[in-house]
């Protein structure tokens, strides 16, 4: 999972970088990186960590360069090397190219493997090295036809941004599976994986970029190029859940009222006697709003949130994500002793994390806990860029929802149903489910 940004202006460019970038870092913890352009010649500062932990203020000092692009990146377990930290950068053909990435292709274990027998060499583990590497190869003077032809070979998502010395470019694969907008006011041109990062620049006028554009910005401004593919729009569902910020407006969808709703329909299908309503921060906490004013139960912080901890839904290994949880959540005892609790979240994967949570409940003095999930079971692995394990790690894959609620240890426990949900959403079959249906828009290559 990754944010990118794309930016054109006049002034401060390395402010506007760096305050967009910050603004997406939910979208990963692991490193940053951005390329900055002077119209001659790209310049890139990368390293491992947050925003505000890479970019020192001698960053941040105004200097000439009018094209920049940036890029978060959470890392896959195994992956998190200073080499594969993006944008990346590629020479060919006289010109220079960086690259960042938000996605996953689906057939990259393929390509890669024909191209190693090609006789070339990588120098990272991730995807976007390859794509950066293909457009390198097909450009002959027009960016655009170096685009088209590498999107008619890569497969899966990608929302991506590249930055030549005169210009930047975005593209977004054929089914917008991973969100991607434009924004621009008279002073400043943005793209960027969420809406949060063009209005921290007080730009109010964007727009989603459509699923097979490519958007070249220049000194001349703005140019689109549509594709003449047939398109498949199969947004992620999963954005909507739980990956974007809850001020998120991506395809027409905003995410807190989706999430608030969510919770309002998961009362109605499965109501609970209770105390107290209480969320499992910070996603959760729109869809326990919802339940509560739905069910008229009162809202109460049972969990407080560490603030200076991250997402431990993306941390790399299963420790971490333990280790995260206990430091970012702990239960408050003066609210939850001797009350009959509703926890409400955004989804269970693992199950580890819930039953860590219930345990620290009960352990507090919670005399019940239920559980209730605004997302359906997660039964498949996502291959469009979030970091899913494969089906025997998933619990709602291998045990039925009462199997579930014993091993988590919740006195009752409820997931939102699919169709139901997908009523809050214009044109369901415009998403991608699959991680909930196993119905994939873009199937997985084996070699």
């Amino acid at each position: 999972m990754s944010g990118v940004i794309a930016i054109k202006t006049n002034e401060d460019i390395n402010k506007k970088l760096f305050y967009s970038l910050s603004s997406i870092q939910h979208r990963g913890q692991d490193s940053a990186g951005v390329t900055l352009s002077d119209g001659k010649t790209l310049r890139r500062t990368k390293g491992m960590g947050l925003v505000s932990e890479v970019f020192k203020e001698i960053d941040l000092e105004d200097s000439n360069y009018k094209f920049g692009i940036g890029h978060v990146r959470c890392s896959p377990q195994g992956c998190n090397n200073d080499y594969n930290i993006e944008p990346l950068v590629s020479f060919s053909k006289n010109h220079e190219f960086s690259l960042a990435h938000d996605g996953n292709l689906t057939n990259y274990d393929l390509l890669k493997a024909k191209l190693e027998e090609e006789g070339i060499s990588f120098h990272t583990h991730t995807d976007s090295e390859l794509i950066l590497l293909l457009i390198a190869r097909y450009f002959d003077g027009d960016i655009v036809i170096a685009i088209r032809k590498t999107m008619e070979v890569i497969e899966g998502a990608y929302s991506c941004v590249v930055a030549m010395p005169d210009k930047i470019i975005a593209f977004r694969d054929y089914h917008g599976i991973r969100p991607l907008m434009l924004g621009e006011d008279k002073d400043n041109i943005v793209l960027a994986s969420e809406n949060s990062a063009i209005e921290i620049l007080d730009i109010e006028n964007y727009r989603d970029i459509r699923p097979g554009e490519i958007i070249i910005i220049d000194k001349d401004g703005i140019n689109s190029n549509i594709s003449d593919k047939e398109i498949s729009n199969k947004h992620c569902i999963f954005e909507n859940i739980y990956i974007s910020r809850p001020d998120a407006n991506i395809e027409n969808v905003n995410s807190y009222m989706f999430r608030r709703r969510c919770g309002e329909l998961l009362y109605r299908q499965a109501p609970v006697e209770a105390d107290l309503i209480c969320p499992v921060p910070d996603s959760g906490t729109p869809s326990a709003i919802g339940f509560a004013q739905e069910s008229g139960i009162p809202f109460a912080e049972g969990l407080v949130k560490n603030r200076y901890m991250g997402r431990s839904f993306i941390k790399p290994s299963q420790k971490e994500r333990d280790l995260a949880v206990r430091l970012k959540l702990s239960p408050q005892k003066s609210v939850v002793n001797g009350k009959r609790i509703v926890l409400v979240d955004d989804s269970i994967v693992r199950g580890t994390t819930s039953a860590k949570l219930i345990k620290r409940m009960r352990k507090a003095g919670a005399k019940e806990v239920h559980f209730r999930v605004t997302s359906p079971p997660f039964m498949y692995p996502c291959y469009y860029g979030v970091d899913t394990p494969d089906r025997k790690k998933l619990i709602a894959a291998n045990l039925d929802i009462e199997e579930i609620r014993k091993q988590i240890g919740a006195d009752s426990l409820e997931f939102i149903d699919l169709d139901s949900m997908l009523k809050l959403v214009e044109n369901p079959d415009n998403y991608c489910k699959a991680c909930f249906t196993g119905d994939y828009p873009v199937k997985k290559d084996e070699i």
